[in-house]
């Protein structure tokens, strides 16, 4: 497992259907070493604190894995790093094989997996459709979030290694379908 690349960005205005929104979405790679706090990335923020960031919600992981479907259903080259709004594009870590309470070190951080994203209409913002949200949901590839354990400097290219298993019973994947599959039969 490893940190493919940081991602980050302070919230800004962006026009979207006639209305303008504070968002922190738009999120670009940077490089070297940036520390890694209790609320979130040195260099990050998020608009909308009830329900984006905190420490239960302190860094966004998704799965450079997931990008190769994406291109292909989006119908796309390429994808840049952040474009999911997520903070730390990873390798080796899905929804399959990350457990609620998995707790990993990277560079000089402990992290411990908190829960599965749960995408707002911003994702339809930042990939300029209407609809991506539910598809999104549908293809179950939320990516997840971490609180932060000991605060510390990473890096791209810094191993992430577990330290202790969290629930084996609760998958990101489990939790983010039971949820959504609950919901939609409502």
């Amino acid at each position: 497992m490893k940190l493919i690349s940081i991602n980050v960005s302070m919230p800004r205005n962006v026009l979207y259907k006639d209305r303008t929104y504070k968002t922190g979405i738009f999120k670009d790679p940077v490089d070297g070493p940036v520390l890694l706090g209790k609320l979130n990335l040195e260099g990050d923020g998020q608009a909308d604190l009830k329900n984006h960031g905190g420490f239960d919600q302190a860094v966004y992981f998704y799965s450079l894995e997931h990008y190769k479907f994406w291109r292909k259903k989006l119908n796309k080259d390429s994808l840049p790093p952040g474009l999911f709004g997520e903070n730390f594009t990873v390798t080796g870590m899905t929804e399959e094989n990350v457990f609620i309470g998995d707790i990993y070190r990277i560079g000089e951080a402990k992290i411990q997996v908190t829960k599965p994203r749960s995408p707002c209409f911003k994702l339809n913002m930042r990939m300029e459709t209407d609809d991506f949200v539910e598809v999104f949901i549908k293809e179950e590839k939320p990516g997840f979030y971490c609180r932060v354990v000991e605060e510390g400097f990473v890096e791209a290219g810094n191993e992430i290694i577990l330290i202790e298993q969290g629930n084996i019973e609760k998958s990101i994947k489990h939790v983010f379908h039971f949820k959504h599959a609950t919901k939609n039969e409502l």
